[in-house]
């Protein structure tokens, strides 16, 4: 059997930054003959967490699964089946958009035990990456605690999942014509400059992330 990766678009666009970043993930797991699949969040109806702990019912029918059953459901089912994971987002006011964030609360919260030991009800160990697009630059990110957040949520999916890492790209090129949007403080010639030199290096981490997780299944 084949492996599995699965990747997860948080961004409402399906061509641009994230949408790249993950697609080259998955051309990197396909490399090692892995089977890949994408998913667009925005393409799909579904909310974030209802708060009906069903999910933390002992004996209940939904423990350790979430119960609401929308367009998400099949894609939780999904995650039980890959063997890796790839969550992409770009980062808005310092977070992951709306979309993404209730995605991770569906995702996580059911596996999730009130317990002293932080125990995790998924049933296996899998490696999970998490992609993040900023147009902030890497020092801006930082001064701003961002990157501080964003490992926490790589914390909890290290919890939940066994492993995870993050991989961010920063300053990345929003517009195709800076020209028509308001954008004064950005320099468009450095931000162009970034786009043709470095994010071909972002693409191949992203590539390297792929074939490093489909290499590695079941090794830890």
């Amino acid at each position: 059997m084949s492996v599995r990766i699965l990747a997860i678009n948080g961004s409402p666009r399906t061509k641009c930054n994230t949408a790249t970043l993950l697609n080259n993930a998955l051309q990197g797991a396909a490399s090692q003959g892995a089977e890949t699949e994408l998913v667009h969040l925005y393409k799909l109806n579904f909310k974030g967490c209802i708060s009906c702990f069903s999910c933390k019912l002992k004996g209940g029918e939904s423990y350790g699964r979430c119960a609401v059953n929308d367009d998400l459901t099949p894609i939780l089912k999904k995650v039980e089946e890959a063997d890796a994971l790839i969550l992409g987002s770009p980062i808005y006011l310092g977070t992951a958009p709306g979309e993404m964030r209730s995605f991770m609360e569906r995702l996580i919260f059911p596996y999730l035990v009130y317990d002293v030991n932080h125990s995790t009800l998924f049933k296996k160990k899998i490696k999970t990456g998490l992609i993040h697009t900023l147009g902030a630059t890497e020092d801006q990110m930082k001064l701003l605690g961002i990157d501080r957040h964003l490992k926490m949520v790589e914390m909890f999916m290290e919890r939940t999942f066994g492993e995870a890492e993050s991989l961010f790209v920063t300053d990345t090129y929003q517009f195709d014509d800076y020209s028509k949007y308001e954008s004064s403080r950005f320099n468009v010639e450095e931000k162009a400059k970034r786009r043709r030199e470095e994010f071909p290096n972002d693409c191949k981490r992203a590539y390297d992330m792929g074939v490093r997780f489909a290499q590695t299944v079941g090794t830890f």
